[in-house]
């Protein structure tokens, strides 16, 4: 049998690279997890306070404040922290999760943005929320959820193996 690239990339990953790629993981857990924790629990939460302080893509942002958004958007934000939080502590979904943290990431490094500058003076258009979206894009290439994730189990179901789609969403060879 022929091994794929990703297969190979992954078997031939030293061990300390393995093991950098699961503390990566886990940290981007917690940094979602912890957010979550802010969110969940709190009662009534809500997005519109810190989208109406937007200055760069005000326009863009103030559509998610509406009566009829802004439950939505809640909704999504502390659910979504949630969510990948779990996916990424547990190694399940771990490509999909990781996706979906970019795009929330770069959302509010948009949403803290008063151009050039993202929050304050100290950040000058590179804040965390670029560097942890480097980190989520590298978890996708890395096939993070194979290491000690749900995915190396998933990878070896037979309905993974029969479908294209999902072989990629469980990082499957």
């Amino acid at each position: 049998m022929v091994q794929s690239r990703h297969t190979k990339r992954s078997t031939n990953m030293q061990p300390i690279d393995r093991k950098i790629t699961l503390l990566f993981r886990l940290l981007m857990a917690w940094t979602f997890l912890y957010s979550a924790s802010h969110q969940v629990l709190v009662p009534n939460f809500s997005v519109v306070g810190f989208l109406n302080s937007t200055k760069t893509f005000h326009d863009l942002f103030i559509l998610f404040t509406t009566p009829t958004i802004a439950p939505i958007a809640s909704f999504l934000v502390e659910w979504g922290h949630l969510l990948i939080g779990l996916s990424l502590l547990v190694g399940f979904c771990t490509r999909i999760s990781s996706f979906f943290g970019i795009v929330l990431l770069m959302m509010y490094w948009m949403a803290h943005m008063d151009f050039p500058y993202i929050e304050n003076h100290n950040n000058f258009i590179i804040d965390y929320h670029v560097v942890y979206s480097v980190v989520l894009a590298s978890l996708i290439v890395r096939r993070a959820g194979q290491i000690c994730g749900l995915d190396s189990w998933a990878s070896t179901l037979p309905i993974v193996r029969n479908s294209a789609p999902l072989r990629w969403v469980f990082q499957a060879a």
